[in-house]
């Protein structure tokens, strides 16, 4: 007997991807029910070679659901996901709204699995922000082996991290920009054809922004609080993968090829790192892959026990849908999860 899963959100970049990677990866569900806005029931959806129809997220009764997908927005989630999970269906939350709830786990199960089970206090489970969860794949293993003090991380963030509106907005500007036609900006704060913006998420009185506070905020709370963090996030005119320059400093020493080692053997780390042209994996390659790819490995002489590498990953697989996904298969492999039509 397999699960019944909705997901919410289903008709937006996250939620179609959420569909796709559930068939891919074979996760045991008899039925998928794709929710969205009451103006969007009756879209069709595909759901490997089946084509689903959206029904009302507002309207759907989730007392006999097992999981619910939640990508439909921070504002939807804080709304609903609360009587969701009184529902006695589990939320895996997409949303900035509940990572930062003391009584809520914020999960990347190749990190921090064993916190799941905190999920029970309100059926909610939190999936981070894109760019925090790559980086943790690629910090966890180098953390456990030497004992990371500080982090530096300036991050190069897809156009796809802002939605479809911000991949037609780079469309559209660069066709644009060949035809001479006038640039309009609607959805960034200035022009992202062929330009790069400092920018993502509000600003904050310290003049960091919110993007920038939640890589912060999330590496400590999945890894170790007493890590110091700093980030600048920038967004680049790239259709889909978030690229990471990190620099680290630890406290016990580690080599480049130490480090090396240690990330071949890590569990959703692929290391990619050879010292010549094309030795390195850039976005495009990393677009519809589920790694986390790291190049550039390399000793830091500017501070005692220093690294510095490059940190790639599909932002919409596991910085958003395959991550959800993977707690949804770690709840099934702890046995926290079972099918509601079994247990009748």
């Amino acid at each position: 007997m397999g699960f019944k899963i909705a997901v919410a959100g289903a008709t937006g970049n996250v939620g179609r991807e959420m569909l796709d990677i559930l068939e891919e990866r074979g996760f045991p569900a008899d039925e998928i029910v794709p929710l969205a806005s009451r103006r969007s029931i009756g879209t069709e959806v595909s759901y490997g070679d089946k084509t689903l129809k959206v029904r009302a997220l507002e309207d759907y009764d989730f007392s006999d659901t097992d999981l619910c997908l939640m990508s439909a927005g921070g504002e939807v989630s804080k709304k609903m996901s609360p009587a969701i999970g009184k529902a006695g269906c589990i939320v895996i939350d997409n949303s900035s709204a509940w990572r930062y709830d003391s009584d809520v786990p914020l999960i990347v199960p190749e990190v921090n699995p064993d916190a799941i089970e905190g999920f029970r206090k309100k059926n909610i489970i939190a999936n981070p922000n894109c760019s925090t969860a790559q980086l943790v794949v690629a910090l966890k293993p180098l953390h456990d082996a030497a004992t990371i003090k500080r982090i530096v991380v300036s991050t190069y963030q897809s156009v796809s991290g802002a939605g479809k509106d911000g991949m037609d907005e780079l469309f559209n500007q660069s066709r644009a920009v060949f035809v001479s036609d006038p640039i309009e900006t609607k959805k960034f704060t200035k022009r992202i054809a062929f330009n790069v913006i400092p920018h993502i998420d509000v600003f904050m009185e310290d003049g960091y922004t919110k993007e920038e506070w939640k890589i912060l905020a999330e590496t400590k709370k999945m890894l170790d609080p007493k890590i110091r963090v700093t980030a600048t996030a920038v967004r680049v005119p790239v259709f889909v993968g978030h690229a990471e320059a990190v620099n680290i400093e630890f406290e016990k020493p580690i080599t480049a090829d130490e480090a090396r080692d240690i990330l071949r053997e890590a569990p959703g780390c692929l290391v990619v790192d050879k010292h010549e042209d094309g030795g390195y994996v850039t976005p495009h390659e990393c677009a519809g892959d589920d790694a986390t790819y790291i190049s550039r490995i390399r000793e830091d002489a500017t501070v005692e026990n220093g690294l510095a590498l490059w940190v790639v990953s599909d932002n919409l697989r596991k910085g958003a849908a395959l991550n959800t996904i993977q707690i949804a298969e770690l709840l099934v492999a702890k046995g926290l999860i079972q099918p509601k039509k079994q247990a009748a």
